[in-house]
């Protein structure tokens, strides 16, 4: 086993730097995007307190935490790449991968990225279309990209307008990539709410879309309380302009975690944050503000709840799902703060703004969720960085439960869950304070693992490629994938070889 540093003694080491290369541009002319937050995730400017400034610049001076900008890592993981932010200048959001190409959501469009070189990505198109997140997702030749921000129109030339307006836009859009340097636009779906994230449930001849969404107001037309579930799109594959929402399918018939004052610090569930599927398995997982769910998907059009759970003691806003691939365990994401706020540091501990290990028990509509343990990456951050639990992906490794994640401004954390009930970190990336006197949002905000490397869309200095080499995660370089989007969980090794 690779030997890592502890939690207040880092080794520095700068990383390497790769620029872009054939830049390519289209759909260049629209206006800014209005984030609708996580609620958190656009970066935000936050003076600290002049004793917290200060604790900062000491901890840099003493090695505790890095430098600003500096990049650490522990000596397992190479970094080999970094494409800053070009045309699109937006917060770098999601990512999904198909062949030799990389999509990175961005909150004014997107960016494709060719990674058959890994050590050198080359920028082949970037499409301004804006509307946060722009959660990303693609299938064959149609990618699918999330607005969730209110909008005078379904076009990529549309303005930010409010959401009080009944002729308001936000939903789904679905692009043709059949050319991978000229994205055509080819369709839209208004959905309640918008589309603050998205997951793909694919078929043959068709592909669902469950879209996730939330924060209703009586105020809003297209956007009305209770908002208890999801909304349900089908596209066509060979005629993605015929794309039509099925249903809003009510996951909570009796309503979600009410949140405050009954669970105070809790968000009320109106709705949910994210889902992912395991079609193998005919599973799904939501993370929905105040809830984890866990659901039968047999039949794709009706999704059925059979296990629902609360964490009213440590977990503030239920974000982000993933399964083990034995579909045996499940980690739920808790975004303490939205994204914005430094929550890993000695106050707010080790249980919160955590992952949550949740074992799968029983069979069949019997399973239930039951709770292990939590884990939060080892390393204290400065007051100065915002950073908590946020997108990861399972690293296929037979036999073991291993996971790359992202922490914001804490960095990439890669972790093994084998054991549900002791979990630990074995690798990490991670860049110093963007500011030593300013909370900056920012710091990455996917971290993923794809035919042998780990990619990382960071929200501000760009598109990052890492190489892990260590014994216990070596085997996954033989598994490689034709196409990837997280929130779709593949079987690595029915679907794959290995």
């Amino acid at each position: 086993m690779t030997s890592l540093h502890t939690t207040r003694v880092r080794r520095r080491r700068l990383g390497v730097a790769a620029a872009a290369a054939g830049l390519f541009a289209t759909l260049l002319t629209a206006g800014p995007a209005l984030a609708t937050p996580d609620p958190g995730d656009a970066p935000a400017k936050e003076k600290v307190s002049k004793s917290q400034a200060a604790d900062v610049k000491e901890a840099i001076a003493q090695g505790d935490i890095p430098g600003v900008d500096e990049v650490v890592h522990s000596s397992n993981i190479t970094h080999v790449a970094n494409v800053p932010k070009d045309l699109i200048t937006g917060t770098n959001s999601d990512l999904a991968f198909q062949g030799k190409y990389a999509f990175a959501g961005n909150y004014d469009g997107f960016r494709i990225f060719d990674i058959s070189n890994p050590k050198s990505p080359k920028t082949v198109a970037q499409v301004l279309c804006p509307g946060s997140q722009n959660d990303i997702s693609v299938s064959g030749n149609l990618l699918f990209l999330s607005t969730d921000s209110s909008r005078s129109d379904n076009s990529c030339n549309s303005v930010a307008q409010s959401a009080t307006v009944k002729e308001s836009w936000e939903g789904m859009k679905i692009f043709d990539i059949s050319d991978k340097r000229n994205p055509k636009y080819v369709a839209a779906v208004e959905t309640a709410c918008g589309s603050h994230t998205h997951t793909l449930v694919p078929k043959k001849k068709d592909v669902y879309v469950y879209v996730s969404s939330y924060s209703p107001s009586t105020s809003f037309p297209d956007c009305q309380p209770p908002h208890d579930g999801i909304s349900i799109i089908k596209v066509p594959r060979k005629a993605p302009q015929k794309a039509e929402l099925l249903d809003f399918e009510v996951l909570f018939p009796e309503g979600g975690n009410p949140g405050a004052p009954t669970n105070p610090g809790v968000s009320a569930t109106t709705g949910c944050h994210d889902i992912t599927v395991l079609p193998s398995k005919d599973l799904a997982a939501g993370a929905c503000m105040g809830d984890g769910i866990l659901m039968d998907i047999k039949n794709p059009e009706r999704p059925k709840v059979i296990d629902q759970v609360q964490d009213n003691v440590n977990f503030a806003f239920w974000h982000s799902a993933t399964f083990n691939q034995k579909a045996n365990k499940v980690i739920f994401t808790d975004e303490l703060g939205g994204g914005g706020a430094a929550t890993c540091n000695e106050a707010i501990g080790p249980n919160r703004g955590a992952d949550g290990i949740y074992d799968i028990v029983g069979k069949g509509d019997q399973r239930k969720l039951v709770f292990r343990s939590y884990f939060k990456i080892p390393r204290h951050q400065a007051d100065t960085e915002n950073c908590v639990a946020h997108n990861g992906s399972l690293i296929p490794v037979k036999g073991r439960d291993i996971m790359v994640q992202s922490w914001y401004q804490g960095g990439v954390s890669v972790w093994d869950f084998t054991n549900s009930s002791k979990p630990k970190e074995i690798a990490y990336f991670e860049r110093g304070p963007i500011s030593a006197e300013t909370l900056v949002g920012g710091g990455t905000w996917s971290s993923y693992y794809y035919n042998g490397y780990i990619y990382s869309n960071d929200m501000v200095k760009g598109f990052d490629v890492l190489k892990l080499d260590d014994r216990l995660t070596d085997p996954a370089k033989r598994v490689r994938m034709d196409e990837l989007n997280v929130q779709t969980q593949p079987d690595y090794f029915a679907d794959f070889g290995h």
